[in-house]
Order: C-alpha cells, then sequence, then structure tokens
C-alpha cells in the first residue's frame, strides 16, 4: 500500500506545476502582465456615417445635369431684374423665399408693371398649384423628419420631382435628396447673382430680352402639347384670354386665369358624365349577355 506525502496532500497543485512548466516556452499572453493590453486595431466608421457619404456623393451628382438648365435661368432672373428697375437684392430674395423658377420670373414681370396684389396671388396659385400634388408620389418619407424633411418640401420643385420621383426606392436616401435639392437652389442664387452683375456690366439694355419669360412658357406649353395631345386644353385657354382682353382689359390676366378654371372644372364634370355613361352602358350589355 502506498502512503501518500502529507506535502502532496495539503498543496496538490505543487505536483502539477512541474507538468505544466514543461509544457513549453511562454508565448507573449504568458509574459503579458494583468495590465498590458494588446494594441487595438482602429474602429470602422459606421455605417450610418458611410451611408450619409455616399448619399451626398450621389445628391451631388444627381444635381449636375439638372444645373445645366437651371444656372442659364438663374442668369435670366438677375438680367431681368436688372433691366427692370428693381434692387438687386431681390434676386436672392425670390430665389430663397420662393425658388420656383417660373413663378419668379413671372413676378418680376408683375412687379415691374405694378400689378395689383390680388392678381399676382391668383397668377402664383394657378402656376403653382401642380406642386400639390407632387407630394402624393415624391419619396418625402425617405427624407428624415424635422428640418430636413421641411426643407425637401420647400424645395420640390419640378427639375426635383422629376430626378428622384422614379429613382429605385433601394437607392434613394434622405441625404441624396436633400443634397440634390441644396445644389439645385445654389445653382439657381448664384446664377440670379450672376446675372445681375452681367447686367450691371452692359453698356446698354438688351433689347427683347423682357420677352424670356414669355418664351419659356411658350415651349413649356408647346411641350405639354406635343406630350400629352391637350387639343382641348390649348383651345379653351386661347378662349380665355380671348374674353378677358376683350371684357376687361385692364385685369386681362385675373379673368382669364379665373374663366379657364372654369371651363377646366366643366370639362371634367361632363368628361366624368361621360365615363360613368359608358361603364353604365357596358355593366348592362354584360347583363343581358349572361
Amino acid at each position: 500500500m502506498t502512503i501518500p506525502c502529507p506535502a502532496e496532500e495539503a498543496n496538490p497543485g505543487i505536483a502539477e506545476e512541474p507538468a505544466a512548466r514543461s509544457a513549453g516556452p511562454a508565448g507573449p499572453a504568458d509574459l503579458a502582465g494583468p495590465d498590458t493590453e494588446l494594441a487595438a486595431e482602429p474602429a470602422a466608421p459606421p455605417a450610418t456615417q458611410l451611408d450619409r457619404r455616399a448619399g451626398i456623393r450621389a445628391g451631388i451628382t444627381d444635381s449636375l445635369g439638372v444645373g445645366l438648365g437651371i444656372f442659364p435661368l438663374g442668369l435670366a432672373l438677375g438680367i431681368l431684374i436688372a433691366q427692370a428697375g428693381l434692387p438687386w437684392w431681390l434676386a436672392p430674395a425670390l430665389s430663397i423665399g420662393i425658388f420656383a423658377g417660373s413663378v419668379e420670373l413671372l413676378l418680376v414681370s408683375l412687379l415691374a408693371a405694378a400689378t395689383p396684389l390680388v392678381t399676382i396671388a391668383v397668377a402664383v396659385f394657378a402656376v403653382n398649384f401642380r406642386h400639390v400634388f407632387y407630394a402624393l408620389s415624391f419619396p418625402i418619407t425617405k427624407v428624415r423628419k424635422g428640418l430636413p424633411r421641411a426643407y425637401a418640401t420647400y424645395a420640390m420643385i419640378d427639375e426635383a420631382y422629376a430626378t428622384y420621383v422614379l429613382m429605385p426606392e433601394e437607392k434613394i436616401s434622405s441625404a441624396r435628396i436633400v443634397t440634390g435639392q441644396l445644389m439645385m437652389q445654389a445653382y439657381w442664387v448664384v446664377g440670379g447673382l450672376i446675372g445681375i452683375a452681367i447686367a450691371n456690366a452692359l453698356p446698354a439694355p438688351i433689347e427683347g430680352f423682357e420677352f424670356a419669360l414669355t418664351s419659356l412658357f411658350i415651349v413649356m406649353t408647346l411641350d405639354a402639347v406635343r406630350s400629352r395631345r391637350e387639343i382641348p386644353a390649348v383651345l379653351l385657354a386661347g378662349l380665355s384670354v380671348g374674353v378677358a382682353m376683350l371684357a376687361a382689359p385692364g385685369q386681362s390676366m385675373l379673368v382669364a386665369l379665373i374663366l379657364y378654371t372654369v371651363l377646366l372644372a366643366v370639362r371634367y364634370a361632363l368628361g366624368a358624365r361621360r365615363r360613368d355613361a359608358d361603364a353604365a352602358g357596358r355593366t348592362g350589355a354584360e347583363g343581358s349577355d349572361a
């Protein structure tokens, strides 16, 4: 019978220590003390920060092609303001306070002609009323709530709507939309200021430049007619203008807008009634066949 050693029985770890020491040379982790920490790798930027940077770059890229059309119109606005004898600060004030190209050009002509405020209000409402429907399909829910979404709503111009309304949902981000709109407004504001400088540097006003607004609306009308084939709408507009010029020469714009709106409403009501009658006729024909 083997009698255990008292020392081994009291501290059995002593017998195992030599085996542990002979296991092999000590590694770096064994040599490191409890207060020594291994060098950690630098942390990568958060995914949200990378997405924001990518969205900003994409927004700038989105605005470049649109800027080729916005910047010249800003130049025209600045030159038109200077030639109308209006103060230079009106260009940035309109570009920041309103930011709607066609309305700004229209306002310059109306202000220069001392148009009554009621006529100005009705004209602005008629020209910009289409923006009400933009919010129904614009990806505004992709924009962060608070100031970014408020700005995206304010800066929902035609160009921004056309840029982002058909873009795939997975490519849209808050940073991309807001950056694109900020750049579009920057092109417009800078273009207006440069237009003021160009007009002041010219030795004489450009004759016929005030026709820029009229030509702009003519081009927009022709494009709309060619794409939608809305000949009746054009005829109703011409009828409204003719009646307004004969009935109220001093308030022709206001009367024409009101009359045109009424005619469009009547046309829509008649068309809806005709569509309902056709649908009822088809339903009756299907029932008799059954």
